[in-house]
C-alpha cells in the first residue's frame, strides 16, 4: 500500500475567499456572476467549475491510433508486424467526417483507426498530411460526430486559461488545465512555427489533441512537450489560424502549396524595436525580379502586419506567408526609415527561402 503523508490544513487563499462569498451570495438568494476567480461559473450547481466546457469539446475529441510496419519477421518472411502509435484528434467537421491530427501521429501508418469517446470505432484515411507544420487531416465516416467549434488563436493572451484534452499513454480521454505560458514560440529554426506554450499537462498520446478556450472553442492542435518524455510543465500547440489555413489546402489539394517570394528574413534589431515601441519582421534580402522584388519591397524594410494582423518577428511572418495560398495576395504594413507603406505582395510558386 503506497503510503501518503498528512497535509496540514491549508491557508486561506485570495481564490478560497472568492468561492466563499459566491456560496454567501447563493444562500442569501443574489445572482452568482458568470466568472469567478478566473473560471466560468456551472449554471446548475453554481460553482466554479470548467465541467460545463469539457461537457461541450468532449465528443469531439478522438483517439487516433495508427499501426505502422515493423522490420519483417526473419523467421516468416511473408509477416509484417505492425506498432501501434497512439495520438489523438479533433472532429473539425462533423458533416464531412474530417479531423485534425498531427502529421507525426500518421505517418507511415499502414492504416488508421479513430476511436469515439462512445467507443465506437471508424477506420480513417489521410485526406493530406503536411510535416513542415506538422499538420493532417482526416477522413472517417460522417456517422453521428460531434465537431468542435473553431476559435481563433490571434488575441490570445499569456496568462489566458486553457484545457488541453487527449489521450496520454493510452490512458483514454483525459483534461488538463493550465495557463498559456508564452506566444509564437519556435523549436526549429527551418520550421514553420508559431507555438503556443503551455503549462496544461501535455504528454506522450496528447499529440493532435484540443487546445481549449475557457469557452469551448479549439484554439490549438497539441504538438511537442519539453522534458523526458513526460510533462514538465512545458507543452506547444499549433495555432488554430495557422491549422485551419494548412487544413483548407490539405483538404483542397492534399498538400500546402507554398509560395516563392524571393526575400531573406531576419529578426528586427533590438534598438529599432525600442524606437519603434513594437516588434516586426526585417528583410535582409530581395531576390531581383523576385514577387518580392515586383512589389517594391526592400532590403532593410520592417514587416509590421500582413493583411492586418501585428507580426511579431521573423519567424511569424516566414510562418505565415509559408501557409498562404498560392496565387493570391497579402496586404503588408512596411516601415521604411521614418515612413508607413502599405504593399500588396503576389504570391508565386513554389517555396520561400528560410528565416534566419
Amino acid at each position: 500500500m503506497r503510503a501518503f503523508p498528512l497535509l496540514a490544513p491549508p491557508a486561506l487563499t485570495r481564490s478560497m475567499f472568492a468561492v466563499l462569498g459566491l456560496v454567501a451570495l447563493a444562500m442569501l438568494g443574489q445572482p452568482l456572476p458568470t466568472v469567478a476567480a478566473g473560471f466560468p461559473i456551472d449554471p446548475v450547481r453554481g460553482i466554479p467549475s470548467l465541467a460545463p466546457v469539457v461537457e461541450k469539446v468532449a465528443d469531439g475529441v478522438v483517439t487516433v491510433i495508427s499501426l505502422i510496419p515493423g522490420t519483417p519477421n526473419p523467421a516468416r518472411p511473408k509477416e509484417i508486424p505492425v506498432s501501434p502509435n497512439t495520438g489523438s484528434g479533433v472532429i473539425v467537421d462533423a458533416a464531412r467526417g474530417y479531423i485534425l491530427t498531427n502529421a507525426h501521429v500518421v505517418e507511415d501508418a499502414a492504416y488508421i483507426v479513430v476511436q469515439m469517446r462512445d467507443g465506437r470505432s471508424f477506420d480513417a484515411r489521410v485526406v493530406g498530411s503536411d510535416p513542415a507544420t506538422d499538420i493532417a487531416v482526416l477522413s472517417i465516416p460522417p456517422d453521428r460526430l460531434q465537431a468542435v467549434s473553431l476559435g481563433s488563436s490571434y488575441g490570445l493572451r499569456v496568462g489566458d486559461l486553457v484545457l488541453a484534452v487527449g489521450n496520454p499513454f493510452g490512458l483514454g480521454q483525459t483534461i488538463t488545465s493550465g495557463i498559456i505560458s508564452a506566444l509564437g514560440r519556435g523549436l526549429n529554426a527551418e520550421g514553420f512555427e508559431d507555438f503556443i506554450q503551455t503549462d496544461a499537462a501535455i504528454n506522450p498520446g496528447n499529440s493532435g489533441g484540443a487546445l481549449i478556450d475557457v469557452e469551448g472553442n479549439l484554439i490549438g492542435l497539441s504538438t511537442a512537450i519539453i522534458g523526458p518524455g513526460a510533462n514538465i510543465g512545458i507543452g506547444f500547440a499549433v495555432p488554430i489560424d495557422l491549422a485551419r489555413v494548412v487544413m483548407q489546402q490539405l483538404i483542397e489539394f492534399g498538400e500546402v502549396r507554398r509560395a516563392q517570394i524571393g526575400i531573406q528574413l531576419t529578426d528586427v534589431p533590438p534598438a529599432l524595436v525600442a524606437e519603434m515601441g513594437h516588434g516586426g519582421a526585417m528583410i535582409g534580402l530581395v531576390a531581383p525580379d523576385s514577387p518580392a522584388d515586383l512589389s517594391g519591397l526592400q532590403a532593410g524594410d520592417v514587416v509590421t502586419a500582413m493583411d492586418g494582423i501585428a507580426v511579431r518577428d521573423a519567424r511569424e511572418l516566414f510562418t505565415r506567408l509559408g501557409v498562404a495560398r498560392v496565387g493570391t495576395t497579402v496586404h503588408l504594413t512596411v516601415r521604411r526609415e521614418a515612413q508607413t507603406l502599405e504593399i500588396d505582395l503576389r504570391l508565386n510558386s513554389p517555396l520561400i527561402t528560410a528565416a534566419n
